[in-house]
């Protein structure tokens, strides 16, 4: 068991990207920095895993805006994250890759904004004025959102006036080409698109980040992960894994104390919860709070789940490619996380990693479709995690055969002749997602932003408990960005906004 002391200045809950990223920074600072996992990996969605010789990524597949000059540099150069990753950049004139059944055209999405035009011009040639308005109210949008750009921030920031456009309303604006429309939203699988819901904003702040610079982790985003574990510890910092917290302490206005499932009793100074705000509050004493602030949590909508395939290939029998791929079983690209039954598994994204000894070749494939957590309520009280191993029954694991199947088949369709190069294959499920990354509803991306509704998705980082705060991928943005930029700003209520924004700039 390792060693915890019994109080740190700072108690982070969760070591995801943005409970590291703030770990790290008030650790900089010289705060004695403690935080905890309830599982045995850290990190999140930044995990990787192992199975027959493969190593897959949980969630991170690629990341945007990584170069000199782009929104998630500063902050990796900050926190001294290049040192310790290998990465590697996509297909510059197509790093995703949209496609259609019926349709033999690949539609690219390309790195750089002339560029990402230049290769849609190919398919649409009559519509360059309409890219233009496109990649050009993306770029102005973008620089309305403080700390997206650490470059140039605005003096006056009113993000809320931006969140009330939709996303599919918007793009739909620029063209009456249905098809152009369909392609320049067919990556919405990034952030779970909802035709009549989710905001153009989100749309806007992740495609342009790719448009910027799309790179893959050359040996998986735990690379992240373990970069900032290390430097946390030169640090002084205190990670400890397999340390479920089963309660948070607290007085009306002040948290005192976390409480593990083993019983030990942590107290801090500051306490930061990088765990979805609902569970977060399911862990406190509700009644010491306004009824109206925890309802407004509880009450939060999630974005869907996902059911994942993870494909072990024999060596040396699929070429690399270096781009990822959506693939859409009709024109339909905007309402699928509301799938039918009988339709499911037939809109899906596929990434690959090469071969890390013949990197010509892949080495696997991981192929993802939406899935609902109504799919698998028959064993939603079963739990499997480090510390709670449950053996789930045959008939779970006979649903997760069959929705494999389906999945193998579709992608026998896009790509005939795969299935005889395949050497195992695994798969999660919504269940995976809940128990491994601790998401309400095993949701893909967190909070659900809603257009029409932008305020009831905002979290604040600040908590109505005044030495407490949240980060992550509910805060600001999901993703590496999102969290990493969320991290940002919890800190920066802790440490002053001008001296840290400062710090970050001087190693620019």
């Amino acid at each position: 068991m390792k060693k915890i002391d019994d109080k740190y200045e700072v108690v982070i809950i969760g070591s995801g990207m943005g409970g590291l990223a703030c770990g790290l920074m008030l650790a900089m600072e010289g705060k004695s920095v403690c935080i905890l996992e309830k599982n045995a990996q850290i990190g999140g969605t930044l995990q990787t895993f192992k199975r027959d010789g493969g190593k897959f990524d949980t969630g991170v597949h690629y990341v945007g805006g990584l170069e000199e000059g782009q929104p998630l540099y500063p902050y990796f150069k900050y926190l001294d994250i290049f040192k310790d990753v290998d990465i590697m950049k996509l297909d510059e004139n197509g790093y995703d890759i949209i496609t259609f059944a019926g349709d033999d055209n690949q539609y690219p999405h390309a790195q750089g904004y002339d560029n990402f035009k230049n290769q849609l011009l190919q398919f649409f040639p009559d519509e360059e004025a309409n890219l233009d308005r496109y990649i050009h109210d993306i770029k102005e949008l973008c620089k309305k959102f403080a700390l997206y750009n650490i470059y140039d921030l605005p003096e006056k920031s009113n993000e809320l006036e931006y969140m009330y456009t939709g996303a599919s309303e918007k793009i739909n604006s620029y063209t009456s080409n249905e098809k152009l429309q369909k392609v320049l939203a067919g990556s919405n699988l990034l952030y779970a698109g909802e035709e009549n819901k989710t905001p153009f904003y989100v749309h806007a702040l992740i495609i342009n980040s790719y448009m910027m610079s799309a790179y893959k982790f050359h040996k998986g985003g735990s690379q992240i992960s373990r970069s900032l574990n290390y430097s946390i510890k030169d640090r002084g910092g205190n990670i400890v894994r397999n340390a479920e917290v089963t309660s948070i302490n607290h007085n009306e206005r002040t948290v005192e104390s976390v409480t593990l499932a083993d019983g030990r009793t942590i107290k801090g100074d500051i306490f930061i919860s990088n765990v979805h705000p609902s569970e977060t509050i399911k862990l406190m004493d509700q009644s010491l709070m306004r009824k109206s602030y925890t309802s407004r949590i509880a009450s939060l909508e999630n974005t869907v789940s996902v059911f994942t395939l993870y494909l072990v290939l024999k060596p040396e029998t699929v070429k690399y490619v270096n781009s990822n791929f959506y693939n859409f079983s009709q024109e339909k690209v905007w309402g699928l996380t509301d799938y039918k039954l009988d339709d499911w598994g037939k809109d899906i994204a596929i990434f690959y990693l090469p071969d890390e000894k013949k990197p010509e070749y892949a080495g696997v494939i991981t192929v993802m479709a939406y899935m609902k957590m109504d799919e698998v309520q028959p064993w939603i009280e079963t739990y499997n995690t480090t510390l709670q191993v449950s053996d789930r029954s045959e008939s779970y694991q006979d649903f997760k055969e069959r929705k494999a199947q389906i999945l193998l088949k579709r992608l026998e369709n896009y790509m005939p002749g795969i299935n005889k190069h395949i050497k195992s294959y695994h798969t999660s499920t919504p269940l995976t997602q809940r128990d491994y990354l601790n998401t309400t509803d095993g949701s893909l991306y967190g909070i659900s932003r809603d257009h029409n509704f932008p305020l009831k998705s905002q979290i604040n980082t600040r908590t109505k408990m005044k030495n407490m705060f949240f980060t992550g991928q509910n805060i600001i943005l999901h993703g590496v960005l999102g969290a990493t930029i969320s991290s940002v700003v919890t800190c920066t209520e802790i440490l002053g906004r001008d001296y840290l924004l400062k710090k970050i700039k001087s190693v620019l």
